[in-house]
């Protein structure tokens, strides 16, 4: 049995970068065997997802997480190589230490450890792994969910590995998170020379206008839960590359998060209401929502609270602040979902990292949890 600080360090040095694997599963699902768990491979498309069992009968506690991380950005910015998992003065660095290879290797450590200590404990333990939780995630957790729900394996509890914490190992969970709502928006124009606009339609113009109405609306208020729903631009494509003609098309990508206050078909049509008022020739491209998801108070959060202030002396506080994660696909079971993991500020950036403390501590607070639930 490694330490969580050199499992992780295994788990950075192979550059799994979205949809990329890379070994990391056979890591994981080795370390695991000798303490009764039974790895299945399941591959969908590019896509490899794992699912680690110990145990037949319920209650199910699953720990899930992802092996992909985004690219590094410019390597020549790092102070260390991205894939060299580098420690210095008790931290660690590299692509993925925080999210989520670091909170994979307390969870392995976690299960080793209380295997060890408690081999007759009751229920189930499993992990669920994906390789698509960065990318589009059409392939990963949701289809093992969907292949789970199947063979009628049910979660009762799940504990996603996504860094949570602001300031301190375990002193913010994560008990939802708010739905995703985006699309393409294509707006026709007529091209044209810019000296004589009135011959022409400039999509741009539209653009703009459309992208003010909506950034000015107040979708809703949230609620005592969740944030107000909120607009974002995230990308904006238009022109010929000249300056003297008025392109013929504009597109542009958007996204809602949205709190359960508003609804999907709600946000569409008053997405839609605001570019008939510009637009008369334009078209939306709506991705796939993700739905909003809240785990209500009972079993796993008194289970997780209790286990952090047991190891840290923090109470938590509960947040469904953020961007999306794989537990939108296993609330719908009907399990209840948590998200806990590292500190949060360097994830995706360049430099990533996290405090070595920090793993051993949240190995111990996984650990605490299967003890709390399965004893």
């Amino acid at each position: 049995m490694s330490s969580t600080l050199d499992f992780a360090r295994d788990l950075i040095r192979q550059p799994s970068v979205t949809p990329d694997d890379a070994g990391c599963q056979d890591l994981i699902a080795e370390a695991l065997r000798p303490a009764g768990f039974r790895a299945e491979f399941l591959t969908y498309g590019e896509v490899r997802n794992l699912w680690l069992r110990r145990g037949q009968v319920n209650p199910l506690l699953v720990f899930a997480g992802h092996t992909d991380v985004v690219p590094t950005g410019p390597i020549e910015q790092w102070h260390y190589p991205p894939f060299d998992a580098v420690v210095q003065d008790g931290v660690l660095h590299g692509r993925g230490a925080a999210d989520m290879k670091g909170s994979l290797a307390a969870m392995v450590t976690a299960c080793q450890q209380f295997v060890i200590d408690h081999p007759n404990h009751r229920g189930s333990i499993a992990l669920l792994i994906t390789s698509d939780e960065e990318g589009p995630a059409d392939n990963g957790t949701v289809k093992v969910v969907e292949k789970l729900c199947d063979r009628e394996e049910i979660i009762d509890w799940c504990i996603v590995g996504e860094p949570t914490s602001r300031e301190q190992i375990g002193d913010v969970i994560k008990n939802g998170r708010r739905g995703s709502l985006g699309g393409k928006l294509t707006i026709k124009g007529v091209q044209g020379h810019v000296a004589y606009p009135h011959l022409a339609d400039n999509p741009i113009h539209s653009a703009a206008d459309i992208v003010t109405r909506l950034v000015a609306q107040t979708w809703d208020e949230g609620n005592d839960c969740f944030p107000p729903t909120t607009f974002q631009v995230s990308n904006l494509n238009s022109g010929t590359g000249a300056s003297n003609v008025i392109p013929a098309q504009a597109e542009l990508d958007f996204n809602l998060r949205y709190s359960p206050e508003s609804s999907v078909e709600s946000i569409k049509e008053r997405v839609n209401a605001v570019c008939q008022q510009i637009s008369t020739d334009y078209e939306i491209d709506w991705s796939r929502p993700n739905l909003p998801f809240q785990t209500q108070p009972g079993e796993l959060i008194d289970a997780v609270s209790t286990a952090i202030y047991t190891v840290t002396g923090l109470t938590t506080d509960l947040s469904t602040e953020g961007g999306t994660s794989d537990g939108r696909f296993i609330a719908p079971t009907g399990a209840q979902v948590i998200e806990l993991g590292p500190v949060n500020r360097t994830i995706h950036q360049i430099n990533e990292q996290v405090a070595v403390a920090d793993l051993e501590t949240l190995a111990i607070i996984y650990q605490k949890i299967l003890e709390n639930l399965l004893l």
